[in-house]
């Protein structure tokens, strides 16, 4: 497996998948031909069909001017669901091409190469395999990732966990309509403020749950800075429930940015023998990852043990299962935004459940990410990021 780093970037919404990775993408293959004179970009699969309304070719732009972008929404026998053709011209000729993959979590993967993200430095294949090692050497997970892991990681996580405090607090101080013409206006201050009378405990904190993940995910779809947590399409998640954490339960810093860890462990067990992209698998992959790493994180925050950390996480996967990926007007917003903060509340209750029943479990982790993997290559075309089916296509009758 790769470094815990490669699950968390920091870059523009909507979409890792169709605007964080694209531009890396462009800026590379720019790089690559700095005497072309004309650019073209062809999209395929779920960039096709979605990237006008999460911004793809914006993006591209960005990472490489004056680029002309084509859209091919025909051909079917795809390497990926997200592929795109990059061509660089002079004078008429073509100096080169590469087909790159935008393959996840802003990540990308070019045609017949290997880059530097891509080295292996965990050697084990799997959580249990992980988890094999702790029980071994009788050590955490935290110090396992120590072990594993270049030291700069911990600086990594600490620039990482400054981006998400701050995405927090830009979506609860902002408000108006977010772009894209389906007029949804910003929740997130209103989440915040509107206080209930005689309020409970619970309400309070669910309400500051929603809250948080509103602000980031209003953020993400108004195309600003946010981080991949796993994706930008699920990135309100993991920061709203650790920010609630630290801001409204006292966790320190430092204890977050072991929290950080962990859950990136989970995300790289996920990257790895499954997917985070929608367009592969579905919003499972998206949210239900992102649940996931949320529930890990924070059972791991509370000291829990190792049986009681994957019990957490492999709860918060197995009832995000079947998740589709149907985005109205393909822009991040119905359901996304919601849905993030449904997953930041559903990630607790999994750590509470886990906490008393773990010696009752019968499914692996491991197990249930190979269920996510094989119900997202079941799943149809229509249901993974295309806005072909679902409640896109029901709205958009209803339009």
């Amino acid at each position: 497996m790769k470094s815990i780093k490669n699950v968390y970037k920091i870059g523009h919404g909507p979409s890792s998948s169709h605007t964080v990775g694209p531009y890396h993408a462009a800026q590379i293959f720019g790089a690559r031909y700095p005497e072309a004179d004309r650019f073209l970009v062809t999209l395929y699969g779920s960039l096709a069909f979605t990237g006008e309304g999460h911004g793809t070719g914006k993006a591209i732009q960005s990472g490489l001017p004056g680029a002309k972008i084509l859209i091919n929404r025909t051909e079917k026998d795809l390497p990926h669901p997200n592929t795109m053709l990059f061509e660089a011209y002079k004078e008429g000729q073509l100096l080169g091409k590469n087909r790159i993959f935008s393959i996840g979590g802003g990540s990308i993967r070019i045609e017949n190469e290997t880059s530097e993200d891509e080295i292996e430095i965990y050697p084990q294949e799997n959580f249990s395999q992980m988890l094999q090692v702790c029980r071994d050497k009788n050590i955490t997970l935290l110090k396992f990732i120590g072990e594993m892991e270049d030291p700069s990681l911990r600086e990594y996580l600490k620039t990482i966990w400054d981006a998400m405090k701050d995405a927090v607090a830009r979506g609860l101080a902002t408000e108006g309509i977010l772009p894209g013409g389906l007029g949804v206006a910003r929740k997130a201050k209103l989440l915040y403020e509107k206080r209930c009378y005689n309020e409970s405990a619970d309400v309070t904190m669910n309400r500051l749950l929603a809250a948080y993940a509103y602000a980031v995910s209003e953020e993400n779809a108004d195309e600003n800075l946010v981080v991949t947590a796993p994706t930008c399409g699920s990135c309100g998640v993991l920061p709203a429930v650790l920010y609630y954490m630290h801001v409204d339960r006292g966790f320190p810093e430092e204890e977050i940015l072991d929290a950080l860890a962990v859950a990136g462990l989970v995300g790289n067990v996920i990257r790895t023998n499954a997917s985070i992209s929608g367009a592969e698998c579905g919003c499972q992959a998206e949210i239900g990852s992102a649940c996931s790493m949320t529930a890990a994180a924070v059972a791991a925050l509370l000291k829990l043990n190792i049986d009681q950390i994957e019990y957490a996480a492999e709860i918060a996967m197995e009832h995000n299962l079947g998740l589709t990926c149907d985005p109205v007007g393909g822009l991040v917003q119905i359901p996304c935004i919601e849905r993030n903060a449904v997953a930041a509340m559903r990630a607790i209750s999994s750590v509470t459940l886990s906490r008393f029943l773990y010696t009752t479990r019968k499914i692996s982790f491991d197990d249930v990410v190979a269920t996510m993997y094989r119900t997202g290559l079941d799943m149809d075309e229509k249901y993974r990021e295309t806005s072909h089916g679902g409640l896109a296509a029901i709205y958009r009758a209803k339009s």
